[in-house]
């Protein structure tokens, strides 16, 4: 598992360097003004699962949020609030269905 870091937006541009995502998964720092860039080079969809943490007041896990990707599509998801940060690391998880041909970037604007 990898800890994203954020690339930062500015008036004169940003290179944005896209690395491979981590079977294990990836985490980031939540951001208000952040989220992360996900370009699948697949022939195939993939799911980008950001991890929901606690319950809701019923008691049941909150629910994952779960995003498509479509083959040849970049998806940008975000923003990442506090909230979907873990309490134990305070970073945001991601994981994926697969990692072939997939590869994220941090933004933050």
């Amino acid at each position: 598992m990898a800890q994203l870091a954020f690339h930062q937006a500015a008036i004169a541009g940003s290179n944005i360097v896209f690395t491979a995502a981590d079977a294990a998964g990836d985490t980031v720092l939540p951001d208000l003004d952040g989220g992360v860039l996900v370009r699948n080079a697949d022939t195939v969809a993939k799911t980008v699962t950001v991890v929901v943490p606690g319950n809701t007041r019923f008691g049941q896990p909150d629910p994952d949020v779960a995003i498509t990707v479509a083959a040849g599509e970049t998806r940008l998801i975000g923003p990442l609030p506090q909230g979907l940060a873990d309490p134990e690391d305070r970073l945001v998880h991601l994981t994926y269905s697969n990692v072939t041909a997939l590869t994220v970037a941090a933004v933050s604007i």
